[in-house]
């Protein structure tokens, strides 16, 4: 693969979204087409799955790539095979919520329960264990409510559905018009983009 213009990349990296989906178009097809899934899969993740995932993240992350550290498409197909793994993974387990975190959906216009963000929060890591009093878990939910705005929609829309709302891939996958395949590597990211926004925060108050 021809290593992609310098000035190309440059302005790639300095914001500008029609040099990066120039890199893409001109990367992207050949990392699909390298992808490889197992048959088993196939039925709920095709690499159209997978790579619009990977664009998404490329759009993301696009400003703390590191020239020197990596070609672009070599930076690119890392993410896509990222990707990729995390679905398998978590297609192979067949997750669902464990029961004692399955809500109910709240109704139209409603927040999620507060217990459900808080035990988000320790889904992620952030604490080792559900906060217990009524001002810790409003506090809890402030904080993820605020931070799941900042993340792009289909990434909010998976930790809402499946996270907050307790519902099963399925249905997740339903109500998003995805893949469950997709589901699993929105969800993945989202979860990571939330640890970030979220660290600080909890260091200091939960």
């Amino acid at each position: 693969m021809a290593a992609p213009d310098a000035q190309t990349l440059a302005c790639a990296v300095a914001g500008d979204t029609a040099a990066l989906a120039d890199l893409l178009r001109a990367h992207g097809p050949l990392i699909r087409d390298a992808l490889r899934i197992d048959p088993r899969w196939r039925s709920v993740l095709e690499p159209e799955d997978v790579m619009q995932v990977t664009y998404l993240e490329a759009f993301l992350r696009i400003r703390d790539f590191d020239v020197n550290s990596a070609s672009f498409g070599t930076w690119l197909r890392h993410i896509a095979e990222n990707n990729l793994r995390d679905a398998i993974k978590q297609l192979g387990r067949k997750k669902r919520p464990q029961p004692h975190r399955r809500l109910s959906e709240p109704a139209a216009g409603s927040l999620p329960a507060d217990d459900s963000c808080a035990a988000l929060l320790e889904r992620l890591c952030l604490t080792n264990s559900t906060p217990s009093s009524h001002a810790r878990r409003r506090e809890a939910s402030a904080a993820v409510m605020a931070a799941l705005g900042k993340l792009p929609a289909d990434y909010a829309d998976a930790v809402r559905l499946y996270d907050l709302e307790g519902r099963s891939i399925a249905e997740t996958a339903a109500a998003m018009h995805r893949s469950a395949g997709a589901v699993h590597m929105l969800r993945a990211r989202a979860h990571e983009r939330l640890r970030e926004l979220l660290q600080p925060h909890m260091r200091s108050s939960v």
